[in-house]
């Protein structure tokens, strides 16, 4: 079987990407002391992203994109925009809570920077992949190498840290409205995690209907749901009137990571960010439903 090994600033962005990975993961193991479920989240966000990029590089050294069961217009972009997105949450949670007023051994310590710092430039060079493999004008190109498909990703991602929020504890069964806003939740991740796998499996001709139109229609959708969910969130969990409350509770202070009025104001937050995400989506669709008629 040939090696075929073409240099380029995409092979040499995974490689960084490969190795900033792997000495992220590799050091915290090492003498990082991690000691509960988020310290193995974030190794599971590098070492993914880590064996990820190794299968990636490999089928492209041994040329065997055409024999791979998945489109490869789309499954490596898809993977990098998952695998920057991780590394970032992991550059975020990791100094939250193995960083910030830790006071043990110095060595320790300074393995977990380390480890930091390395996310932080395996985030870089995902982004860079994503920004290098991404459509240009013009182009002919997958549809997640284009900007919905991009977005999707990204609104995945999303949902997928709310559920994390919304379900340790659980947030949302205080009220009828709440439930409300996560069934809004679910069944946006389950229709845009849908549409990817579509895209990767190059499913979207076995659809009975234009697929273009289809997601200009399920963007309409998801923008007025996700309006709704990012105007009840905050309403029923902020308002005295409701059970809330405006203020910040002092024993959040002394409270290691996020106490629930934290995770709460993290959740609306999100809400908002994937409702302009979704909203970005269906400009884009819309308009490419209209420029394509």
């Amino acid at each position: 079987m040939a090696i075929v090994l073409h240099s380029s600033p995409l092979l040499w962005t995974r490689l960084a990407a490969l190795v900033f990975s792997c000495v992220a993961f590799s050091v915290a193991v090492h003498g990082g002391r991690l000691y509960h479920g988020t310290g193995d989240w974030c190794i599971f966000c590098w070492a993914f992203s880590f064996a990820g990029t190794v299968l990636i590089i490999l089928v492209e050294l041994f040329g065997l994109q055409t024999r791979a069961p998945v489109s490869w217009k789309n499954f490596p972009i898809t993977f990098a925009c998952y695998a920057a997105l991780l590394c970032l949450s992991a550059s975020i949670i990791f100094p939250l809570y193995f960083l910030k007023g830790s006071s043990g051994p110095s060595e320790v310590r300074n393995y977990r920077i380390v480890s930091t710092v390395f996310s932080c430039l395996a985030t870089i060079a995902y982004i860079s992949e994503v920004s290098i493999s991404k459509a240009r004008p013009g182009e002919v190109a997958g549809y997640m190498a284009t900007a919905p498909g991009l977005l999707k990703v990204c609104e995945t991602f999303v949902a997928c840290i709310i559920f994390v929020f919304i379900s340790d504890p659980v947030l949302y069964d205080r009220h009828d409205a709440l439930k409300y806003c996560m069934s809004v939740y679910c069944i946006c991740f389950i229709l845009s995690a849908a549409i990817i796998l579509l895209c990767i499996g190059e499913c979207t001709g076995c659809l009975p209907f234009p697929f273009a139109r289809f997601l200009s229609a399920y963007a309409l959708l998801a923008v007025v749901l996700y309006l709704s969910a990012t105007i009840i969130w905050p309403i029923f969990n902020f308002d005295s009137k409701h059970g809330g409350t405006k203020q910040r509770p002092s024993s959040c202070s002394s409270t290691q990571g996020l106490c629930v009025w934290d995770k709460l104001m993290a959740v609306a937050v999100l809400t908002a960010l994937n409702f302009l995400l979704y909203l970005a989506d269906l400009i884009y669709s819309t308009r490419l439903v209209f420029v394509s008629a």
